[in-house]
């Protein structure tokens, strides 16, 4: 058995402050062998914001890969934007932006799908897209994680990333059994399966800390895999509540490369 924690869009220069102690201790008292963070960790790409957003990383016990979103590069300094996007991001949180996570039977691969040239959007090259099937491990759980979603809701009023359709087709078709993203501050799990399932789950994270108080709650999710099966617990903190309720559950299965409701 095989425990994931999925936490997306900090926003901290935003955050709940109230809320960040009972996330962390959510979190370690946790025990998750990987946790992995997709995006916006930050709410404008400021320093000071930065710096928060690195000591409650480094408060997190567990193993941690994260990548970027596109709050974490500037949205009103253009200079900084077109040239030097990620140069605070590296500078305190990670240099590596496409970071790999590898324990037990699942393997991550983290992807930075923001677009410096359309700052909320994002994109998804063709060279991003080969770089995650020639390197798919065949006794794994093959995962991707990224900040913008590769599939949405019809009622989502935010345009789809660029090279969102093909990538999902591409990594549907070449193994890719899981994808997870944040963005939208929208919490989806198996809303794309289908009536006969599909090779790729996606679960899309709400906000784990945004103060926005249109969100209504924050959350994260606990994968726990187990062979086949797969437990997703949501731990949500609805706005006017001062911590997490108990966590809800939700179970999938894979069955002949197939993921469906259980």
């Amino acid at each position: 058995m095989t425990r994931l924690l999925h936490l997306s869009d900090l926003h901290f220069g935003f955050e709940r402050v109230a809320l960040v102690e009972p996330l962390l201790d959510r979190i370690n008292g946790a025990n998750p062998d990987l946790v992995v963070v997709t995006g916006d960790l930050t709410h404008r790409a400021r320093r000071a914001q930065f710096a928060q957003a690195a000591e409650f990383l480094r408060r997190i016990e567990a193993p941690l890969i994260a990548v970027p979103g596109n709050h974490d590069i500037p949205l009103y300094r253009l200079a900084d934007r077109m040239m030097k996007p990620f140069r605070r991001y590296r500078r305190h949180i990670a240099e590596n932006l496409e970071p790999i996570g590898h324990v037990g039977a699942l393997r991550v691969q983290g992807l930075n799908s923001v677009d410096p040239m359309s700052w909320q959007r994002g994109m998804l090259s063709a060279a991003q897209m080969r770089r995650v099937t020639e390197a798919l491990a065949p006794d794994c759980i093959n995962i991707v994680a990224l900040h913008h979603p590769m599939q949405q809701r019809p009622e989502v009023d935010k345009q789809l990333m660029r090279g969102a359709r093909e990538g999902l087709a591409l990594f549907e078709m070449q193994g890719v059994q899981l994808v997870l993203s944040g963005h939208l501050h929208r919490w989806s799990a198996g809303a794309f399966l289908g009536p006969d399932g599909r090779q790729i789950l996606q679960v899309q994270a709400g906000t784990a800390l945004c103060a926005r108080r249109d969100d209504r709650q924050n959350e994260f999710a606990e994968l726990e895999f187990d062979q086949d099966a797969l437990l997703i617990r949501r731990h949500v903190a609805p706005m006017d509540e001062t911590g997490f309720r108990p966590p809800q559950e939700l179970r999938f299965q894979r069955r002949d490369r197939l993921w469906h409701p259980a």
